[in-house]
């Protein structure tokens, strides 16, 4: 069965483990984070953030397939050295399917805005950062290395260096802005999206309090805006309600424990914020398109 399913910053709900973590997960500058992701992975939702994000394949090799949302796929064959810049204000589907049958790892960078700014009033004398071209499966040997270099100091260290890494990701904002600058779109007003630390604080705080009742003017607050901006943001960059996503990473849960573990389904349900077994049955029901017992015995 292939269930399309919210990802938190294309960490919690995408098959894999995170191996290695930049660390500063607040920070407005960087964010870099190495994944080993399995051989398999069926559509699920990338969200849009403000900052373009760049996949690096650090090994291993797949065919990875993008979407626009409900449009059709394009196919990409990618291998170690290979990588994908998304400069998107849409949320997209991804999917992928490794040549071997073993799973491969893959490097995420998110460069800060501020970063770009500086970078653009350099290279361009430009007043805003520039729009990024999309790239899928290229392969950059100037960029290469700088991403070499991040992926040795975030897995070769237990605290990498702050410094080094802001000096990489300058260094990397500077080619960025040379090389792959859309003058196009960049002379379009681009719609607002949350940013990828402040998306990441709100999600990170939901994983804690599934069980808890959705509170958005709490989770409004976390990302420093008002209830009804937050809302539009929010969706904007997820492509959900804040109310919508937070029942999806509810039942993406939900659906690990039955599959993972032979815990009665009330159990699970209560897990995850429901106290009445009919109520979770129908909310699962929904999403997945059928019972949390059927999921289980599929």
């Amino acid at each position: 069965m292939t269930d399309k399913t919210s990802a938190e910053m294309l960490e919690a709900h995408i098959v894999g483990r995170l191996i290695a973590d930049g660390g500063r997960r607040s920070s407005k500058d960087v964010i870099v984070q190495i994944f080993a992701r399995d051989a398999v992975q069926d559509s699920f939702i990338v969200p849009a953030v403000a900052e373009p994000l760049i996949v690096w394949v650090l090994k291993g090799s797949a065919v990875v397939e993008e979407r626009d949302m409900g449009g059709a796929w394009i196919a990409n064959d990618v291998r170690a050295g290979d990588f994908f810049l998304t400069d998107s204000d849409e949320p997209y589907e991804l999917r992928w399917r490794s040549h071997d049958g073993e799973p491969f790892e893959v490097m995420h960078l998110y460069l800060g805005l501020p970063l770009l700014a500086r970078a653009a009033r350099e290279v361009h004398g430009a007043a805003s950062r520039p729009v990024l071209r999309d790239v899928s499966g290229a392969h950059d040997a100037e960029l290469g290395l700088l991403m070499e270099a991040l992926a040795r100091e975030v897995s070769g260290q237990a605290q990498p260096s702050t410094l080094l890494l802001e000096g990489l990701a300058q260094a990397a904002s500077i080619h960025l802005v040379r090389r792959y600058t859309d003058p196009e779109r960049s002379n379009v007003h681009r719609r607002s999206a949350l940013p990828a630390y402040r998306l990441r604080r709100v999600t990170d705080q939901m994983q804690q309090e599934l069980a808890n009742d959705f509170d958005l003017d709490r989770y409004a607050r976390i990302a420093g805006m008002s209830a009804a901006h937050f809302s539009r943001q929010f969706k904007r960059s997820t492509g959900f309600a804040p109310s919508q996503y937070f029942i999806r990473m509810r039942i993406a849960v939900a659906r690990q424990l039955l599959r993972e573990t032979d815990r009665p389904i009330i159990s699970i349900g209560m897990d995850v914020g429901y106290t009445s077994p009919s109520h979770f049955s129908q909310v699962f029901r929904k999403e997945t398109g059928v019972s949390p017992g059927a999921y289980r015995g599929s």
